[in-house]
């Protein structure tokens, strides 16, 4: 885009942006995080940061959840908060997600990315965050604007042959996580667990120390002013389901360890799912079955006792849309959803068969080695094409608007269906008044500012 044309309608400088007609900055948006995001890297950063300065100034907010997980902790209102995680088409799935939000009048819901899709969608935490915001100043939303780094996990083989350099990663992760604005983070250190040990508490000992030593860390290089919303997490996802006894060993040994300020705001438990579901050989999703009870349990044992909003239930979005009203019947205080919009958009009508083909035969020729002994190609496909976003990146925003807009719409829908079946609907209300968003400025390069 012309860049003047931007000069025009905000007047930027190192005191910050101020913003001179807010209608004409959301209708050159389109092309103005087009250009950030496929700009060479010295000039994408800059154009990312001003991006954000615009949406700051514009009303939309990076923010922690932390205030309202503490009231969650107190009262639970009754809803679950949806964690979106976008791998791809992230503009316009972001918009259909604020169009809806402003439509049902719904604050409760987080924007997410977890440590493995950054690498293969090609997202790192500024870009990603700066597109989400984007879309807020496009759609009009004004607000805390949540966005979460989900999943920042240790590898265990990683860890195993060099601790200090997977702990190092993880905090290099979070500290770019957090510049970019990301004030809330899961910490996934339940790959550490040693079920060789004689007790609970030992079996949880790496879990909670590692989850203590990183929550210390964000507590020293988050902003003023802002406590990151920090997760823990007790059951590697996939695995077996979690008990009472091994929620009390972690939490118990992360309240005798962490010493830095605020502890967790909520913990991730598994009750049955695995992420982006089972998928059979004819290509189909096999049924998803959670323990309601053990969630259930779990959510009160974490509320009542420890003060968390409550249990996290992780891979969940390929459930039947009839099981969702569960999670808020529960007490789940946050339900993480991936899979299943990208389903939405690699399954829908409207998505050139050439273009589907075309992805899924750089597939094949990329990950072939990631073809297991014994799997259909329907099954390969199925777990590899999330791997289809990031090289690509660049044609799937090119795709035109008479594909994308039908592939929004229908997400559109779902996104409306789950805020209506988590009872998000309406929850402005609670957000406005539990969380209070404080505005960090960031400097946009000198090089970026001549430009306007």
């Amino acid at each position: 885009m012309e860049m003047k044309e931007l000069g025009n309608i905000i007047k930027a400088g190192k005191e910050g942006i101020e913003i001179r007609d807010r209608g004409a900055v959301a209708s050159v948006m389109d092309r103005l995080i087009y250009e950030a995001v496929f700009s060479d890297e010295e000039r994408k950063k800059g154009l990312l940061l001003l991006v954000k300065e615009i949406a700051k100034a514009c009303g939309a907010v990076p923010a922690s959840i932390q205030g309202l997980y503490e009231d969650m902790g107190k009262s639970y209102p009754g809803f679950t908060v949806p964690a979106i995680n976008i791998r791809g088409l992230t503009y316009d799935s972001a918009r259909a997600v604020f169009r809806k939000a402003l439509e049902t009048k719904t604050g409760a819901f987080i924007f997410e990315i977890a440590r493995s899709e950054i690498g293969y969608t090609k997202q790192r935490p500024l870009e990603y965050s700066a597109v989400v915001l984007a879309a807020a100043v496009r759609e009009g939303y004004q607000g805390p604007v949540f966005i979460q780094g989900d999943h920042f996990q240790l590898v265990r083989k990683n860890y195993l042959s060099g601790p200090d350099l997977e702990t190092n990663y993880v905090k290099g992760l979070i500290a770019e996580a957090i510049e970019a604005e990301f004030y809330n983070i899961d910490i996934d250190s339940s790959t550490l667990v040693d079920l060789e040990k004689p007790t609970l508490t030992e079996q949880q000992r790496p879990n909670f120390e590692k989850t203590s030593e990183l929550t210390g860390y964000i507590r020293g290089i988050q902003p003023k002013g802002i406590d990151v919303s920090v997760g823990g997490e007790i059951g590697e996802i996939g695995k077996k389901n979690s008990t009472s006894e091994e929620l009390k060993a972690y939490l118990d040994g992360f309240r005798d360890t962490f010493r830095a300020g605020k502890g967790l705001s909520k913990l991730s438990v598994q009750t049955g799912t695995s992420h982006g579901g089972v998928v059979l050989p004819d290509g189909t999703l096999a049924k998803v079955k959670i323990d309601f009870e053990t969630l259930r349990h779990l959510s009160d044992l974490a509320r009542k006792d420890y003060g968390l909003s409550g249990a996290v239930q992780h891979g969940a979005s390929t459930l039947p849309e009839d099981a969702f009203h569960m999670f808020p019947e529960t007490g789940t205080s946050e339900v993480h959803l991936a899979t299943g919009f990208q389903n939405i958009i690699y399954d829908s009508a409207s998505l050139p068969a050439g273009f589907r083909d075309e992805v899924y035969t750089y597939l094949k020729t990329e990950f072939a080695k990631e073809h297991k002994e014994g799997q259909t190609e329907e099954q390969f496909i199925y777990s590899t094409r999330k791997k289809g976003f990031g090289a690509m990146k660049k044609k799937w925003w090119d795709l035109n608007k008479e594909v994308r807009g039908p592939i929004m719409t229908e997400l559109e829908n779902k996104f409306g269906l789950l805020f209506d079946k988590l009872k998000v609907v309406n929850s402005m209300d609670i957000v406005k008044r539990t969380v209070k968003p404080e505005i960090i400025k960031k400097e946009i390069p000198e090089s970026v500012l001549k430009e306007l």
